[in-house]
């Protein structure tokens, strides 16, 4: 699975992507993002408040529901504002 990560989630973690085996028991947006803040530290921070939390999916927008797999590409990022 490819993460990328944008705006402040990319600032607070750190770096802009990574590779990723997707774990066992995880198959869903929801539960990845929990597998993401249970490694603590930077990912904690960035990823703990998910009502500031956006997903897509393979360049979709999606919910905590979306099923996930090792061959997705997934975005998290926070709300945009546009002006």
């Amino acid at each position: 699975m490819r993460l990328l990560y944008f705006a402040s989630v990319r600032q607070t973690i750190g770096i802009s992507g990574e590779d990723v085996a997707l774990p066992a028991g995880v198959g869903d947006a929801a539960g990845l993002v929990a597998w993401l803040q249970a490694r603590g530290g930077v990912y904690a921070d960035a990823l703990g408040d998910t009502s500031r939390l956006r997903i897509a999916v393979n360049q979709v927008h999606a919910d905590g529901a979306t099923p996930v797999t090792d061959d997705d590409e997934v975005a998290l990022f926070p709300p945009m504002t546009g002006g």
